[in-house]
């Protein structure tokens, strides 16, 4: 893990405590307490520095380490003399020893204390959460559930303590109530459930103060996950000599676009010539060529009515992209089961998932050198469960298609997630943004990996560097043009940018 940064780490809860404990034994008299001062004063900064002074400051505060930091955030705004009142759902017998000692530096720093109930006014100000912290998991019980459905309701802006309450770390499912934030500040270790599935939606800006702990302490803890970087990823380009000729970028092949979905294979060669593929073919239905050419000449378009029919072409290409627009059909069956046989290094999206998940073209199917790109439905059906289970747990999804694939597996989704072989952490996108909720994403994003496993890249990093840069590339379009009416082939303009280096 030595190529691993701390802020790109991802832990799950129980290695979070794991580093806990060894942050807290590091410490002299190994006092806990002094964490918690720290976690509270980083907090109570962010507070400031996100929303200035508020006209009044509500900490709601539950009864474990997490209302301990709510306590010094409370004790630390009224020795700013800032208007501030804490909500408690517990008593104070039912306390942590630190949350205990937190609220007593509170007490004597005359802060407000009111029991939680239904008729608190909250009406101004800015809100804190320390009601539950990373082990929380399964529905809320009252009266929690009842102070998170108040606190979303009153649509002031939220500060979350760690992580939003009723948000899993773990697996990135949130319970029914769960705190809606504008910024969290997580402590010592960003936890893996931030960043995906409910997690961006939730946690709003996420903060990482590392709480001044030693940095040998993280050598102790393995990640379960990490965030990728686009920067660190594309200097695996291969460079570009004087005399380089065509040959030596690959040749990607597209094979799909049955009737009424030739935009779909057409995306994806487009995408894979942008991205730097030295050649592109196209197999699809004889209907589209004319159109693909009209659009692409560069492409090598063959219409083909069978499987027979491609067979004679799968010689020359180094890498198939198998499933846009590829549809259901006799025709789409044939058409990959020919590319299966083939053995060559693949692509595997769309159709091509889902009729490789009714199991019968392509039975007990080895995906050694593929990348399978599900989204969520997608991968339900290869898992044969219901979408809301796959969501209920990206992590173990895209793990256990992994591991019943033998493949590299994309799984799509804000926080797209990356398992490969052999490979303990997975890999989460940070980039990319709702604008991405569009026909066509997912095409252009099977050309972009496509292109790059042409080029020489080992499938794990082709999957990453064609993620990074697709969701990159969109974050470049809204950026400046917004998020309404983003349209797929929108991203190739900025696509070319990122990797010519024209955006840092």
């Amino acid at each position: 893990m030595s190529h691993i940064v701390i802020q790109d780490a991802l832990y799950k809860a129980e290695s979070v405590r794991k580093l806990d404990q060894l942050a807290i034994a590091s410490l002299a008299n190994s006092s806990s307490i002094i964490l918690m001062k720290r976690a509270g004063r980083a907090a109570f900064n962010e507070l400031l520095d996100a929303f200035g002074k508020p006209s009044l400051i509500t900490v709601f505060c539950g009864s474990g380490n997490n209302a301990g930091d709510g306590y010094i955030v409370a004790a630390l705004a009224a020795e700013k003399s800032l208007a501030v009142r804490v909500v408690e759902l517990s008593v104070p017998a039912k306390l942590s020893a630190d949350a205990a000692e937190a609220r007593e530096y509170a007490v004597n720093a005359g802060v407000i204390f009111a029991p939680f109930s239904e008729t608190i006014d909250l009406c101004e100000g800015v809100v804190v959460d320390a009601l539950l912290g990373i082990g929380a998991t399964g529905p809320m019980r009252a009266p929690y559930g009842a102070a998170i459905e108040m606190i979303n309701q009153a649509a002031l802006p939220v500060l979350a303590i760690d992580l939003p309450s009723g948000l899993y770390a773990d697996s990135a499912a949130a319970a029914e109530a769960a705190i809606s934030a504008d910024v969290t500040v997580t402590f010592i270790a960003a936890k893996q459930g931030m960043f995906t599935g409910r997690g961006p939606a939730l946690c709003g800006e996420v903060i990482y103060h590392s709480l001044d702990v030693d940095e040998a302490i993280f050598q102790q803890v393995e990640p379960s996950a990490q965030l990728m970087d686009l920067h660190e990823l594309i200097e695996n380009l291969p460079t570009r000599d004087a005399d380089a000729y065509k040959n030596q970028f690959g040749h990607s092949m597209i094979i799909g676009g049955d009737h009424g979905f030739g935009g779909a294979a057409m995306m994806a060669a487009e995408a894979a010539l942008r991205t730097g593929s030295g050649l592109v073919s196209m197999a699809t239905r004889p209907a589209h060529v004319a159109g693909a050419l009209a659009r692409q000449p560069e492409i090598m378009v063959s219409g083909i009515v069978s499987g027979q029919e491609l067979e004679p072409l799968l010689h020359k290409p180094s890498v198939l992209i198998v499933g846009p627009g590829l549809g259901r059909s006799p025709w789409s069956e044939q058409l990959l089961q020919k590319a299966v046989a083939t053995r060559r290094p693949m692509v595997v999206d769309a159709d091509a998932l889902n009729i490789i998940a009714d199991g019968r073209v392509v039975s007990q199917p080895d995906g050694s050198g593929w990348i399978m790109t599900p989204h969520p439905a997608e991968a339900a059906r290869l898992l044969n469960v219901s979408v809301d289970e796959v969501q209920a747990d990206r992590f173990a999804a895209v793990r256990q298609l992994q591991e019943k694939y033998n493949a590299v597996i994309l799984l799509k989704g804000v926080g797209t997630l990356i398992a490969a072989p052999g490979d303990e952490i997975i890999a989460v996108c940070p980039y990319g943004n709702p604008g991405m909720a569009t026909g066509g994403m997912g095409d252009l994003l099977s050309g972009i990996i496509g292109a790059l496993l042409a080029q020489g890249l080992e499938p794990k990093l082709a999957a990453q560097l064609g993620c990074c840069l697709h969701s990159a590339a969109a974050d470049l379009a809204v950026e400046e043009q917004g998020m309404r009416g983003l349209t797929a082939t929108d991203l190739l303009s900025y696509l070319r940018k990122l990797l010519n280096g024209e955006h840092s």
